[in-house]
């Protein structure tokens, strides 16, 4: 038990550590990230995001259900949806902005800018902590077929895409006139969600075990429509367009990667 609960813990902080450590490069880096590197991140970000809806969510969630034939599709299909949705309303009731943007998206708001640029990340965040808490959820209580090393896979994959989300906050935090520390404590807090989403998740867990597979799912939806809704369009506005694609594919393989490696 004790075991157990050292790798839930060291499991739900690992991406939350990325994005501290990403918001941490503002004391090293002394520009704005340029706008190709930029690109390349935000599409990197988004492989890693995509491929571990597919092998660490979707997958798993299926496997589950393999004893109803054919039909082991409904609940990842549900679940998918739904997560599409509820991430929809979040975007739709939460005002945020968006790097690179001076329209704000959500309801009317005099936040600040820098208030709504967190937010726009902790947007990003919500569903990867849902996603790490319902697989360790999964495996706390062995309702999913996941193993430890296939877990920290997912934590490894989400802190890895963490990392620049971290930067892609803090450095220009900074470079509109924040200081350092400021910057890095704004970019640090947009992953708080992180840990809190999976912590919850998985204090749900008992409560959760008949309805694993559409939260595996649910995960997964939720995740896909950040991507497709925030960072593919992102990586792909202006010039140098194919360096996202290309991000786009390193992330993709390596998350493809480490879960196949180590699930």
């Amino acid at each position: 038990m004790r075991e157990e609960l050292f790798h839930i813990i060291f499991g739900i902080l690992i991406p939350f550590l990325g994005t501290t450590i990403g918001a941490g490069s503002v004391f090293f880096v002394k520009n704005e990230i340029k706008p190709v590197i930029q690109k390349m991140l935000l599409g990197f970000a988004s492989g890693i995001m995509v491929a571990a809806s597919v092998w660490s969510l979707l997958i798993p969630a299926m496997e589950m259900c393999e004893s109803v034939g054919k039909l082991a599709f409904i609940p990842a299909a549900v679940g998918f949806s739904v997560g599409m949705v509820f991430l929809w309303v979040l975007d739709k009731m939460i005002p945020h902005l968006h790097m690179g943007s001076d329209t704000p998206e959500g309801p009317k708001s005099n936040l600040k800018k820098t208030t709504m640029l967190v937010f726009a990340v902790t947007l990003h965040n919500l569903p990867e902590g849902m996603a790490v808490g319902v697989v360790f959820a999964g495996l706390l209580t062995g309702s999913a077929p996941i193993t430890v090393a296939g877990a920290f896979a997912l934590t490894i994959g989400i802190a890895i895409q963490n990392f620049p989300e971290g930067a892609i906050i803090s450095l220009p935090l900074h470079s509109e006139g924040q200081s350092k520390f400021r910057a890095f404590v704004m970019g640090t807090l947009s992953g708080v969600v992180e840990p809190i989403g999976a912590l919850v998740t998985i204090l749900c867990a008992k409560f959760l075990i008949p309805i694993v597979p559409y939260m595996l799912a649910f995960a997964a939806g939720a995740m896909i429509y950040v991507v497709v809704e925030e960072l593919i369009p992102e990586s792909a506005q202006g010039e140098h367009s194919d360096m996202g694609t290309m991000g786009f594919a390193v992330g993709f393989l390596i998350m493809m990667i480490l879960d196949v490696a180590l699930g």
